[in-house]
């Protein structure tokens, strides 16, 4: 059996290998992230005894060692990637010398890799490496679309005041056809595709509204100027291109989630898009030893307070990922809505005193613990079955 550790970085790779009697077969092995490199380091892997198993050990260390990943997926080889926090540890408890090196860190990889059971990073870790940037991207993108709005609305208080409270502080596809079509409260006041706006709103915008809205936008307090009209524009161009580009991401990451088929789509409650997060930051779900490592990656356990005879529970640490933890706290309050057992249980911690968001927090619980049993024994979620 060979044990082979892999420090990766930008631009080049250290590789250290050796059998598990500990003899090194090469401890001074460097290749280029490139083409050149990745062909060496298949050399060197083709000199070793091919009767014997090939164990690849290397740090997850997101977009620097994706292309290495796929090299050695591509060629057959398997490989196990270990949270940099725990080869941080491993490391700092071997020596206490001061010495860090890419070679030294490979070596420590490899002697790592001989004392852990080895679990085969899966071969669909592209797709679930895929979706957590196109999620994260997507997240980026929501949160650039809300700041548009508000960019739009404090523009809309200089040149029209009275546009935003007229449809209820809400900017929705209606109103901001208008603003996008008309711009300034003299063109909205002369408007006439009263049919199209009606088919737009279907059929919630009525004639009096429409007459109602022109009215006050030629009895505006606001003032208007060339500059405003450029600004709101470019604002309105903006967020046009950003729900455009949001319906782009929202269709690939079905694509990739429904090639996924996980377990957790079959939670009445949680949509692709929220499952596709929850996927994408979980990762490998069979790589947690535990429905409670689960919850302590999205930072929803609960802090240990010890001094002296006392030992109590106190808020949650929230470590961890905050995109994991958000997306789960959003999606508890939907399968509260959606299943009895949840429903009821949520209201049990209310009864209990717990205010609405910690309530929540302990629906996210229950439901990381049933997501864990699913992906684990690979079986479809059955209400019946909860208690």
């Amino acid at each position: 059996m060979y044990y082979i550790g892999i420090d990766i970085s930008k631009y080049k790779h250290d590789c250290f290998i050796c059998d598990e009697t500990g003899i090194i077969i090469n401890e001074n092995f460097s290749f280029k992230n490139d083409s050149k490199g990745f062909n060496l380091l298949l050399e060197e892997l083709s000199k070793l005894d091919n009767s014997k198993t090939i164990k690849i050990g290397l740090e997850s260390t997101g977009h620097y060692g994706i292309n290495l990943k796929l090299f050695l997926e591509k060629n057959n080889y398997s490989f196990m990637e270990f949270n940099p926090v725990l080869i941080k540890k491993f490391i700092n408890g071997q020596t206490l010398r001061k010495t860090k090196t890419d070679k030294v860190d490979a070596y420590l990889i490899a002697k790592y890799l001989m004392t852990v059971t080895y679990v085969a990073t899966p071969k669909n870790f592209y797709l679930k490496y895929s979706l957590k940037k196109l999620t994260r991207y997507r997240e980026d993108l929501i949160k650039s679309r809300s700041k548009s709005i508000v960019k739009i609305t404090n523009i809309l208080d200089h040149i029209f005041p009275e546009f935003k409270p007229f449809f209820k502080n809400n900017l929705g596809k209606t109103a901001l056809y208008i603003l996008n079509k008309y711009h300034l409260p003299s063109k909205i006041s002369n408007m006439r595709d009263y049919e199209t706006i009606q088919k737009i709103s279907h059929g919630k915008f009525t004639n009096m509204q429409f007459i109602k809205l022109k009215n006050l936008a030629k009895d505006t307090i606001g003032e208007s100027n060339n500059y405003l009209e450029l600004e709101l524009k470019l604002l309105l161009s903006s967020y046009f291109n950003t729900i455009q580009n949001i319906e782009v991401l929202d269709n690939e990451i079905i694509s990739i989630t429904n090639k996924l088929n996980s377990p957790i789509l079959s939670i009445p409650g949680i949509g692709k898009i929220s499952a596709a997060t929850i996927i994408a930051e979980y990762g490998d779900i069979c790589n947690f030893k535990s429905s409670n490592a689960m919850l302590a990656y999205a930072g929803l356990e609960p802090s240990v307070i010890q001094s002296g005879t006392e030992l109590k529970s106190g808020k949650m640490v929230k470590r961890g990922s905050g995109h994991l933890r958000y997306i789960l706290m959003n999606v508890a309050m939907f399968v509260v809505l959606h299943n009895a057992t949840f429903s009821v249980y949520y209201y049990k911690k209310r009864e209990e005193g717990k205010s609405h968001r910690v309530a929540l927090s302990h629906v996210a619980k229950k439901l990381i613990r049933i997501i864990y049993y699913l992906e684990i024994n690979n079986t479809l979620f059955d209400a019946s079955k909860l208690v």
